[in-house]
């Protein structure tokens, strides 16, 4: 894999390539889901995000993908401030952004190729420049012979290793998942893993959000806790594997 493309960008723009500041968050009338979350991530860093259910994961990873706005507080993300920034220029930033969803999203009449192939074909590479990459991240991640095969003929943890596939193929800016490992064995888990930090490696800003404790465990890196929807805990970065 080659150097992410943007990460000098990113690193240029800002000292971070998030920051929030006081954000609060809540769901129309609701309770607040979030509250007064105050945190940086740096270039090239890579944390994970624990805390029990309900206790805001998915809402916060939410915010950061763009798919739901603060109710209060500032977020900036590749030094833009988010509140300000015209509607036309989101969908650039979303570029940006790998996300790793618990649902998968999978495009069901499609096939697995096709699905990690997405991405870069609506950023309007030909197929020839990309076909030997999409294969080869395929059989990273266990999948070479199911390549041609449809989402709906794909088993719960061959899906998530292909959900993994098409957030990870444009080598994001920030890569967001959310509970990776939740329908895959251990040795999986683990390949995964790897494969995180592989990216991280190259550039790529990576936040998972996860219950599995070993696998925090085994990484040595960074976390943030939630509790109840405050940020609770910013660990000391650990031994790096």
């Amino acid at each position: 894999m080659s150097r992410n493309p943007h990460a000098a960008e990113a690193e240029v723009e800002a000292d971070h390539v998030l920051r929030f500041e006081d954000v609060s968050m809540r769901y129309g009338r609701g309770p607040e889901t979030l509250r007064d979350l105050n945190f940086e991530l740096e270039p090239g860093s890579f944390h994970f995000l624990t805390g029990a259910s309900g206790a805001g994961k998915s809402s916060l990873l939410k915010l950061i993908y763009l798919a739901a706005k603060p109710s209060k507080g500032l977020i900036h993300m590749f030094g833009e401030d988010l509140s300000v920034i015209p509607p036309a220029e989101k969908p650039l930033i979303r570029r940006r952004i790998g996300v790793v969803f618990q649902e998968f999203r999978l495009l069901e009449h499609m096939t697995a190729f096709d699905n990690v192939a997405l991405p870069l074909r609506i950023a309007g590479r030909k197929p020839d420049s990309y076909r030997q990459d999409v294969a080869e991240l395929l059989a990273w991640v266990g999948l070479k012979h199911r390549m041609h095969a449809m989402p709906a003929t794909l088993a719960g943890g061959e899906k998530q290793r292909l959900a993994i596939a098409r957030a990870v193929v444009n080598r994001p800016d920030i890569l967001l998942a959310d509970e990776p490992t939740g329908n895959v064995d251990h040795d999986m888990s683990l390949r995964i893993l790897r494969l995180f930090v592989e990216l991280n490696r190259l550039g790529t800003t990576v936040l998972i959000a996860t219950h599995d404790q070993d696998l925090v465990a085994r990484s040595g890196r960074d976390v943030l806790h939630l509790e109840d929807g405050r940020l609770a805990r910013l660990d000391a970065p650990g031994p790096r594997p």
